[in-house]
């Protein structure tokens, strides 16, 4: 009975997707991105890459992944990238972060750098230049935001720093008014970050997978949260390697709250909770250090 469902279900998609086109999916994004699919992703693909099928008038996913891999340089990739990345966010996320970093600029000597690797949609680079201006206690202090995501999508939507105003829900009134402009008339009910907050975030296209980063440190913190679980530990063990180098010797590092670094790169050492920073006694020779498996 359960098979028959089964079988009826996938007879009712409007394209045939075999194992054989999931695995050619998650070795194709691997080898882009360095992000690793799960066995569980397979409906999320055929979800997503369906819309890229249609856009194009492809009728097959075995016609769209040979045309991809026939022509390296298409700007098909781009858009194969883009679909398949996870953008999950909202202003002040794993908010304990922030009076960490606001307490650590204090101390620190201008101008004041921290790189986003992530900036999804942009309310986490925000944020952040949000918490530096409250910590220096102006809104046009001498610090500087680098905010990078792979998808080119939403790295638009981040440099145009426009919101539903429900966005702003869980942030307290006075710092929404501080730092949004609301919209009015046909801009009713959306909020756009205040021009000084923009100013002080560059936006670029980065896959952590490239030879060459369009960042320079040396940076005061670096955010790096809630990507580190799509790539394999071999890959994350290369980013961090690649981190260290680019930070200051008081730097700190941030995670995602499901994310261990320590097991990764022997560079850095725990600090408190997903916040992590350079180990002065292993700093030269920053290697990375296979997971420990379980026995």
């Amino acid at each position: 009975m359960v098979n028959s469902i089964r079988q009826k279900q996938e007879t009712t998609k409007e394209f045939e997707f075999t194992p054989r086109d999931f695995e050619r999916v998650r070795s194709l994004i691997y080898q882009r991105a360095g992000i690793a699919l799960a066995e569980s992703k397979q409906e999320m693909v055929y979800s997503r890459l369906a819309r890229r099928l249609r856009a194009t008038g492809i009728r097959s996913f075995q016609e769209y992944l040979d045309g991809l891999e026939s022509r390296q340089d298409s700007d098909e990739w781009e858009a194969f990238t883009n679909a398949l990345t996870t953008n999950l966010t909202s202003f002040f996320r794993e908010s304990h972060h922030f009076p960490i970093l606001a307490e650590h600029v204090r101390g620190a000597k201008e101008p004041v750098t921290v790189w986003c690797a992530a900036s999804s949609t942009g309310e986490e680079p925000y944020s952040i230049a949000m918490t530096l201006c409250e910590a220096l206690g102006t809104l046009t202090p001498q610090a500087h935001v680098i905010a990078t995501d792979i998808d080119t999508n939403v790295l638009a939507t981040a440099a145009a720093g426009i919101y539903p105003i429900e966005r702003l829900d869980k942030m307290p009134p006075e710092q929404a008014r501080r730092f949004f402009l609301k919209g009015k008339g046909d801009r009713a009910g959306l909020v756009r970050v205040r021009p000084e907050l923009r100013q002080m975030v560059t936006f670029k296209q980065l896959n952590l997978l490239s030879n060459d980063w369009p960042v320079q440190g040396q940076f005061d913190a670096i955010f790096c949260r809630n990507v580190m679980i799509y790539f394999d530990k071999p890959t994350q063990g290369k980013i961090l390697t690649r981190f260290a180098p680019l930070m200051k010797p008081d730097a700190l590092l941030f995670a995602g709250h499901s994310e261990n670094f320590l097991y990764v790169s022997d560079a850095f050492k725990l600090r408190g909770k997903t916040v992590y920073e350079l180990d002065p006694h292993r700093g030269a020779g920053h290697r990375a250090v296979p997971r420990r498996t379980e026995k």
